[in-house]
């Protein structure tokens, strides 16, 4: 759940819009309340751009049809929106996570939640079936987990699609996120397909995986049709069930009643009586119910959208609309392949106080306070010695209902300036009428940063260049104002999205992409050179003092920091013996010049020699996986040691956790676990600790109930911080004790931390960031980033000399002092568009460059901000 973006409706028909709740391929799913103000809704509306379109109409109200004919159980009853008033549907609002949701934060669901679940999506089925019609609305984004049982959300297809869109000549592409072997070979789906679906659901509820349909969309295709599902990780009670629904022949498949019999015979809702989710499922339920109650619709009349007074009305102290809240979060396109074409304060207060009544816009237990510091509006000063920004001939208008076909999460930025020739931009270049366009895009308690709007600084040509003049010292900021940027930069439109963005020596910011690796002057901002050879680098490290490392998917580069020539490349078939066409995973990490990675390579293990009379058996082919330590400087290989192969296509990912003088921890990433690896890790992470000299494998471990993908850390005296359900948790890793836990909330889930000297700098999706002593966990301070709680927790970065702790989000970069967690000054861009007009949606990334500065990177643009 989110705040209402600027360019959301205010109202649907006699619904008031309160806020965000999901996206789907087709639709935005918005919590409301009815004209009488007593029940919450769920207001599913169309996109713009596809109900335009007569195909998408027709379907979207033939679906909202079908769910009035389902009503009851799992299936609320919708109101539809009358002929001519936009296309949306309204049901009673349910708290409830989607099933996709569920797996991310509690992992497998146990055997009983699955029969629940299975039991009332195939009691639903059931009466599809029995009309003669077939559903095809089941994934994992359409199911909804709530309290007393599943809920459904789509019934048909369109609902139900991974992505959708409108094709010339009034055409509606819709791609399905999960196909069935008939539709593979061409078939019309019929019930016995729903029946498929219903078990990779079921699966997928009891593994945390899809068999068949995860990975690349041809292959899945080809498994989905040929190839034999692996079902070794599902429970034994579940296994015949859901392989008698994945039987490649229609004939072979159960019917939806005799599977709602055998997973529950008393029915879903009697199984569901007394609790049937996880804990951390019922407390992220009733969070939800908890936060939907605490919203409250504007008083008085609501109109469609905010409006955006003209530039004469205007002053520099016109409040920001408190409903102007760009998010930054990205619309989900996903799933498996194949095409359907349709026919037709948070406050400084003590560490234990609640500061988390800030996180909804206000909403909460108890009114919050201002922070003076940083709730304030300031607009930076014009430079007066550069060329002001193209501004358009008017002010844009304002924000448009939601049958408008532009549906954007922040108006459109303005045309880049165009700058001196050769010259960087050395400080903002602002107009007025820029900034208050900025200021409709704002955010309640955000401070725009000063280069918010317009082009930041000249890209240069492909030569290389330099320059060796500083940039200007920074204005004195204002309390709760970013400090002015000493240089900005930004990618051109034309050119790829960075791929990954490091630094070298504190000398150069280097920038790769698809086309090829560019390097700026870090005191300048000037791009210095720009080579095309070095294309596709994954990894930007330093090589010694003399050249800068870049790790490509196939090869290593060093290049000369002085005009970005390669000066040695190794490509991994040369370079690596004994492992032909190795395949490496990201790299692990880095200490000194020694780097970590995995790789993986195919072998043919040839069957043995048949008895006389006997038939040779067939050759198998093996994935054989290693870990490697090599050095940078030296360019050799330093030890390999074989280790269990991943998922396929079978290179296991590790991540980095500690690397201490004597020995390194890694945690293989979840997306890599092979089906069994997940079966014997009973929904926790397995670490591994190798020796640092030799990599001699030292110890595999658990620790608490730290889940594979949950947050973790650890330092060099011997500790592992880990996120264990909604706690955080200290261990020993020699002994995996633990040693004190750091307690949550129900909607806490604690992010990756940060050490640094005596503490631990701490980070969670209440958008809190903190301190605590490392030794005892004890909370030293405790502050909200004030940005409506998400998904995601906000990722620390601390600066170069220890004093500012950064916190970097989808929404903003947030600055406090390391010590006692002050609030300093928020930063906010508004994301220039792409160049097809999309909005800029990327997270906010900082890297510590010196002891003195950060830079600030979003997607193409960069800012460089002084700190302490």
């Amino acid at each position: 759940m989110e705040a209402l973006r600027q360019d959301d409706p205010r109202r649907f028909g006699p619904y008031t819009t309160l806020a965000r709740v999901r996206e789907s391929a087709v639709a935005v799913h918005f919590l409301a309340r009815g004209a009488d103000r007593d029940g919450l809704a769920l207001v599913t509306a169309a996109r713009p751009a596809l109900a335009s379109v007569p195909a998408f109409r027709r379907r979207f109200r033939s679906e909202a049809r079908t769910a009035e004919r389902l009503a009851g159980g799992p299936v609320p009853r919708p109101d539809v929106s009358p002929e001519g008033d936009g296309l949306w549907t309204a049901t009673a609002y349910v708290p409830a996570v989607t099933l996709s949701e569920a797996i991310g934060l509690a992992g497998p669901l146990p055997e009983r939640a699955v029969r629940v679940l299975g039991a009332g999506l195939a009691g639903t089925l059931s009466r599809v079936h029995a009309s003669g019609a077939v559903f095809q609305g089941l994934a994992p984004g359409t199911v909804l987990v709530a309290e007393d049982g599943p809920r459904l959300t789509a019934f048909g297809p369109l609902g139900a699609a991974a992505h959708a869109e409108a094709r010339e000549g009034g055409q509606l592409s819709v791609r399905l996120g999960y196909l069935t072997p008939e539709q593979v070979e061409g078939q019309e789906a019929g019930p016995a397909s729903d029946l498929f679906v219903l078990g990779l659901l079921l699966a997928y509820a009891a593994t945390g995986t899809t068999p068949l349909a995860d990975g690349p969309a041809e292959e899945a295709a080809e498994r989905i049709a040929h190839g034999s599902a692996e079902l070794g990780s599902v429970p034994v009670g579940l296994r015949a069930l859901i392989a008698g629904c994945l039987s490649k022949d229609p004939a072979d498949r159960p019917t939806a009643g005799s599977v709602a019999a055998e997973l529950a015979p008393e029915g879903a809702a009697d199984r569901a009586q007394g609790g049937w989710l996880p804990a951390v499922l019922a407390a992220a339920v009733t969070d939800q119910a908890a936060r939907a109650r605490a919203l409250e619709p504007p008083a008085g009349p609501v109109d469609d959208g905010p409006r955006v007074p003209p530039v004469e009305e205007r002053t520099p102290t016109d409040a920001v609309p408190t409903d102007a809240v760009p998010t930054g979060a990205a619309l989900p396109d996903g799933g498996a392949p194949g095409h359907v074409v349709p026919p037709g304060g948070g406050h400084d207060g003590d560490p234990d106080e609640d500061s988390r009544t800030t996180r909804f816009l206000g909403t909460g237990a108890r009114t919050p306070r201002s922070d003076r510091a940083t709730a304030q509006l300031t607009l930076p000063e014009e430079v007066t010695n550069a060329a002001p920004p193209r501004l358009p001939a008017a002010v844009p208008p304002p924000a448009q209902p939601y049958a408008h076909p532009a549906f954007t999460a922040a108006p459109p930025a303005l045309p880049a300036a165009a700058p001196p020739a050769a010259a960087p931009r050395t400080g903002p270049v602002t107009g007025r009428r820029a900034l208050l366009t900025a200021v409709a895009a704002g955010a309640a308690g955000l401070v725009l940063g000063g280069a918010a709007v317009a082009a930041l600084g000249s890209d240069g040509s492909a030569s290389a260049t330099t320059d060796e003049k500083p940039a200007a010292e920074p204005r004195p900021a204002l309390p709760g104002r970013p400090p002015e940027p000493r240089w900005t930069y930004a990618r051109p439109a034309k050119a790829p999205a960075p791929l990954t963005a490091g630094v070298w020596q504190d000398r150069l910011l280097v920038l790769t992409d698809t086309a090829g690796a560019t390097a700026v002057d870090l005191r300048t901002g000037r791009k210095v050179w720009e080579r095309a050879d070095a294309a596709g680098a994954q990894s930007v490290l330093t090589a010694g003092e003399d050249l800068c490392f870049l790790a490509a998917l196939t090869e290593f580069l060093w290049l000369s920091p002085e005009d970005g020539r390669i000066r040695h490349r190794v490509r991994f078939a040369d370079q690596f013996d004994g492992v032909p066409d190795m395949k490496v995973a990201p790299l692990t990490g880095q200490s000194g010049s020694v780097l970590w990675f995995t790789g993986s390579h195919t072998v043919t293990v040839r069957a043995p020699k048949p008895k006389k009379g006997k038939k040779r058996g067939k050759d198998t082919q093996v994935v054989k996986a290693y870990f490697f330590a090599y050095d940078v400087v030296r360019r050799e290989e330093v030890w390999r040691v074989a280790v269990p192969a991943g998922r396929a296509p079978g290179t296991p990912a590790y991540r980095l956790i500690a690397a201490r003088k004597a020995d390194l921890v890694v945690r293989q990433d979840a997306g890599t676990l092979t089906p069994a690896d997940v079966r014997a890790g009973q929904g926790k992470a397995v670490f591994r600790c190798f020796d640092r000299t030799t990599g001699k494998p030292l110890w595999n471990r658990r620790f608490g109930t730290v889940a594979p993908g949950g947050a973790a850390a650890g330092d060099q005296e011997g500790r592992l911080f880990g996120a264990v359900g909604d706690d955080l948790g200290a261990f020993e890793t020699g002994s995996g004790k633990p040693l004190w836990t750091l307690n949550g909330t129900a909607s806490s889930v604690f992010g990756t931390p940060v050490a640094a000297g005596a503490l631990l700098h701490t980070t969670n999706r209440d958008q809190e960031v903190g301190a605590v002593e490392r030794a005892t966990g004890k909370v030293l301070w405790r502050r909200s980033t004030e940005v409506p709680a998400g998904d995601g927790c906000p990722a620390l970065t601390l600066s170069g000399s220890g004093r500012t702790l950064l916190a970097a989000d989808a929404s903003q970069v947030t600055a406090f002092a390391a010590a006692d967690g002050r609030r300093l000054w928020k930063f906010q861009d508004i994301g220039a568009p792409a160049p097809e007009g999309a909005a800029v949606t990327a997270p906010y990334r900082v890297l510590a460059t010196g002891k003195t500065s950060v830079v600030v990177q979003r997607e193409r643009a960069f800012y460089a901000f002084p700190v302490e």
